[in-house]
């Protein structure tokens, strides 16, 4: 009995030490907040499952292309409370990007058509905000709305290194939560496994903002329109 008791001890030594495995759980406690004159607290963090565009890192088509689809995903997961394994997270890609193609798409999909795929596939409200501030991204943040940011992965990968070839000319992320202290927003950056909770700086991130350009050319990404999407249930 004694022998039974002190492994059953030991057991919770170590899950109390290290805590529950999870690649969606924040890396340090969240740090005490006040709330400043704007009425938004200084810091703030929405907790989501995170979801790699390529779960089994195998970068060939379509998990080369499957930024949209995984931050879209990250939205309806965060919505519906659910956790999914890499395989339910490969499959859930995979058959959006069956919607996709069956509405003539190609690998890139815009704002408005990431909107129509959270309408009529996901069943969730889609609002896109145009030329955001970072107040107004805050704000929303801070009620604990999720935002889809289009985004120029050349720009982003100033302040992110886990990308190749200098990083994607056009890339989507959430942000999940910002940190006046540091100046960062908290986002989960789809492309790199190292992507949960990653920090990047306010103007950097703000900086990056542009949906596909209408020319349909990635490398144009830099005059394309600045707008953010969200999800509601």
């Amino acid at each position: 009995m004694e022998i039974i008791k002190s492994f059953i001890i030991s057991l919770f030594s170590i899950f109390s030490t290290f805590g529950p495995p999870s690649s969606s759980r924040p890396p340090t406690a969240p740090p005490p907040t006040k709330i400043l004159e704007s009425g938004l607290p200084d810091y703030h963090l929405i907790q989501a499952t995170f979801v790699p565009q390529a779960p089994e890192k195998n970068w060939d088509q379509p998990w080369q292309d499957a930024c949209e689809e995984a931050a879209l995903l990250t939205l309806d997961f965060y919505h519906r409370q659910a956790t999914p394994s890499a395989q339910h997270q490969k499959e859930a890609i995979l058959a959006m990007v069956e919607f996709e193609t069956r509405q003539g798409w190609t690998h890139d999909v815009n704002l408005e058509q990431m909107a129509q795929i959270g309408r009529e596939y996901l069943g969730l409200k889609p609002e896109i905000y145009s030329n955001p501030s970072i107040e107004q991204i805050k704000s929303l943040v801070a009620n604990d709305i999720p935002i889809i940011v289009p985004a120029n992965g050349k720009v982003l990968f100033r302040e992110n290194r886990h990308f190749k070839n200098g990083g994607p000319w056009y890339h989507n992320l959430v942000i999940l939560g910002f940190d006046d202290r540091s100046g960062k927003f908290i986002v989960h950056d789809v492309g790199t496994q190292f992507g949960a909770y990653f920090e990047y700086s306010y103007q950097l991130l703000f900086q990056s903002i542009h949906d596909f350009p209408v020319s349909g050319r990635k490398e144009d990404i830099a005059q394309g329109p600045r707008a953010v999407l969200v999800l509601l249930k």
